[in-house]
């Protein structure tokens, strides 16, 4: 009988933490024990696996004793507290915070690009930001193919991507509008239904966000590509889930069309969803709850010599989180 790990989900009941405990289950992941941790307030409630309602128990220190495997996804604050503390215990914390993804001692994953970098953790392996792990599904092929030297990107991000709370705003927000309600918010600064905020994360002196900027610098690690550069503007919108990314990419070598089309037609975790002529391209309403990230409007970039231009969507609360955790870990006990 092969081996069965004690498995905890931290941060169970978000929006993330739902989807890692569905992913587990729909993916077999060999589960011997399965905790589920969050604050003292979702304390109590139960949550469904494997034919069991399992109840939610509240993160302590003490959480991680017997656990083997840790997914984490709560925050940096919470991840920069307790991923130390399970690890002191013996268990591998993979995390879906941001908190250790540039350490230079963790390894920053998409099993499709990185698996190797697995191989050197320390106790913690960083998930990278949804948005870089859903641009690089598409953007990594066509680098390994033509050395991809920098991107001009636009992301379209759904509002899952903040959190529940967010969900419940664009729908509150929209029946409100209907109905001739005032609009209220407690999430976002501006109304998002029927709008944009191209506004996601801090902003920093330089004028991006802070979201802005991980595209170049999570894509170099991942990429192993240090000179990789990426300008990124980055937009919430008033869509439930998935995110897109409308990416413009400059290449060292020379290529055609089709070449880049033959690359990424041969991609994991990747589907070509191209033929405009019949409206036919990849939309963040039919990736919504697929695993694998979509890539279309496939074409020479006009303001590069060596350049394409594509649009790529996917599942951020998959790819750009949960599935690419358990992925993590899929790798993590074949070592």
């Amino acid at each position: 009988m092969s081996r069965q790990y004690h498995v905890a989900v931290v941060g169970a009941t978000g929006a993330v933490g739902v989807e890692m405990i569905r992913t587990l289950e729909r993916r077999n992941f060999p589960v011997s024990k399965l905790t589920l941790l969050a604050s003292a307030r979702s304390a109590g409630k139960k949550l469904p696996f494997k034919g069991e309602d399992i109840p939610v128990q509240e993160l302590t220190k003490d959480s991680f004793r017997t656990v083997e495997i840790a997914l984490f996804s709560a925050g940096s604050s919470i991840s920069k507290e307790f991923a130390p503390v399970a690890v002191a215990t013996g268990c591998v914390v993979i995390d879906n915070s941001s908190a250790f993804r540039m350490d230079d001692n963790v390894p920053l994953v998409i099993p499709e690009i990185n698996a190797e970098d697995i191989k050197w953790h320390r106790g913690i392996i960083a998930n990278p930001n949804c948005t870089t792990a859903i641009t690089l599904m598409a953007l990594y092929p066509l680098h390994k193919a033509f050395f991809c030297k920098r991107i001009f990107a636009a992301s379209y991000q759904a509002v899952s991507g903040t959190g529940a709370k967010a969900i419940a705003e664009l729908d509150r927000q929209v029946r409100q509008i209907v109905a001739g309600e005032p609009v209220t918010r407690e999430v976002y600064p501006h109304q998002i239904a029927f709008n944009l905020l191209p506004h996601i994360d801090a902003f920093l002196p330089n004028g991006y966000t802070k979201e802005e900027m991980k595209m170049q610098n999570e894509g170099r690690k991942i990429m192993h590509h240090p000179t990789f550069r990426a300008s990124v503007t980055c937009v919430r919108v008033p869509v439930y889930r998935a995110h897109s990314v409308a990416v413009s990419a400059e290449f060292e070598k020379p290529f055609t069309v089709e070449a880049a089309r033959e690359v990424l037609s041969k991609a994991p975790g990747l589907e070509v969803i191209d033929n405009p002529e019949k409206f036919e391209y990849p939309m963040p309403l039919y990736q919504s709850g697929k695993d694998n990230c979509a890539v279309g409007r496939i074409r020479q970039d006009c303001a590069f010599e060596n350049g394409l231009a594509f649009w790529v969507c996917g599942d951020q609360l998959l790819k750009g989180a949960a599935l690419n955790a358990v992925q993590i870990a899929e790798e993590l006990i074949k070592l």
